[in-house]
């Protein structure tokens, strides 16, 4: 399945969705002054050696940072510190919490589909695969779901534009998107740090709670920690899903005969979601800076260097995946790399992957028509760091 992502309207820099596959699996970048890793074994050799590969690339993209900036996110953490942050909120993730969350997704997606009855189309961005798992994160951090529509505006400022920050681009232009940006996830942050310090005098039976009462190596983590913490949770813990429900969605339509296979088995949904994420990968890069001197696919690179390693590339690695470029639900086995790999392997991925699933067939069950419009096309998001659906029309009859 080749994508008509020029007609979409996806970033034109992702162009392995057009079918095409890179030169060299390891190229630098002039205009943006740092290295694409595109090659599978490549991207899987950088993402599982922490200690060659720093996810603390802040001091290459903003060298100037206040760290209370980065405090906290575990996204830019190395280990020690990684590991340490990560297991005081791994818990809430377990395979039995996120199981018992089944009887709450399928309520939640039925109540938001039953808003659409009595209409021949949704659009199922704003109808269901946005306020679905944003509803189910923020119930569990223990903010209201109700403010759902300043996330969204927040994150889609902060994510969901077609800026393009570069290591070789000083002007005053590039140093005024970076302070746009670091001013635009303050507010986020702001409002989660309020949350935080609300908790440290009213605990609740919630993630936050959890977050400001916990301690590493005997030290309270400090009220921006915590708002870091819970921002990339609140963050990553809905766009995931989001743009995994939708591409799932559009990798169905864009193949009928698998569509119909789905439908008739549902034991293929599972299959179908890991295709379109290795397909349609959400968070299509990943940066990494060399902590000493490399070789990677010949080519040497220096130390402190900054590399984005293309997921949604290596996805499509003809050298891993027999007819990469082919939605097969059956793909068996599927080793994508669709929720990162190794140490920093997506926390949510577990409760990402039910929402999915448990979506998907109330849609399959509900609609036994389930279409996009051809005088209303699906449309891309406009980063180019994420593959996936600001808006899918889709007709139901």
């Amino acid at each position: 399945m080749i994508i008509p992502a020029d007609e979409w309207g996806s970033h034109p820099q992702q162009f392995w969705l057009r079918g095409r596959q890179p030169e060299q699996p390891v190229r630098f970048d002039e205009k943006l002054g740092f290295w694409n890793v595109y090659g599978y074994q490549e991207s899987l050799d950088i993402l599982g050696d922490p200690g060659t590969y720093s996810s603390d690339t802040t001091r290459r993209f903003l060298p100037d940072a206040d760290e209370s900036l980065t405090a906290g996110n575990l996204v830019q953490l190395d280990p020690p510190d990684h590991r340490k942050l990560r297991t005081l909120v791994s818990h809430a993730f377990t395979p039995k919490i996120v199981a018992e969350l089944e009887p709450r997704i399928g309520a939640l997606t039925h109540e938001l589909l039953d808003a659409t009855t009595g209409q021949d189309r949704l659009e199922l961005v704003n109808d269901l695969a946005y306020p679905l798992p944003v509803i189910v994160i923020a119930e569990l951090l223990g903010v209201p779901s109700s403010d759902r529509a300043m996330f969204r505006e927040w994150v889609g400022n902060l994510l969901d534009n077609d800026d393009q920050f570069s290591l070789s681009d000083q002007s005053e232009e590039q140093k005024r998107l970076l302070q746009k940006r670091i001013e635009q996830a303050q507010v986020m942050v702001s409002y989660l740090h309020s949350h935080a310090d609300e908790r440290r005098r009213q605990p609740r039976e919630d993630l936050l709670t959890l977050l400001v009462q916990a301690e590493v190596d005997g030290e309270r983590l400090t009220d921006r920690e915590v708002a870091n913490f819970a921002n990339l949770l609140l963050t990553a813990g809905h766009i995931t899903t989001t743009m995994l429900l939708g591409n799932t969605v559009l990798c169905l339509d864009a193949n009928p005969e698998q569509a119909a296979r789905v439908r008739a088995d549902r034991s293929l949904v599972p299959g179908a979601i890991e295709e379109s994420l290795r397909l349609l990968t959400p968070f299509t890069a990943v940066f990494r800076r060399t902590t000493t001197e490399v070789e990677i696919a010949g080519q040497r690179i220096a130390e402190d260097e900054v590399l984005a390693v293309r997921l949604s590339a290596a996805n499509r690695d003809q050298r891993q995946f027999a007819d990469p470029d082919v939605f097969d639900p059956t793909r068996d086995p599927n080793p994508h790399i669709g929720f990162g790999r190794g140490i920093h392997f997506c926390l949510g991925a577990p409760l990402a992957r039910l929402e999915g699933r448990i979506a998907l067939n109330i849609l399959l069950d509900r609609f036994p028509v389930l279409r996009t419009d051809p005088d209303n096309p699906p449309v891309f998001m406009a980063a180019p760091d994420l593959t996936g659906l600001r808006s899918l029309p889709l007709l139901t009859s």
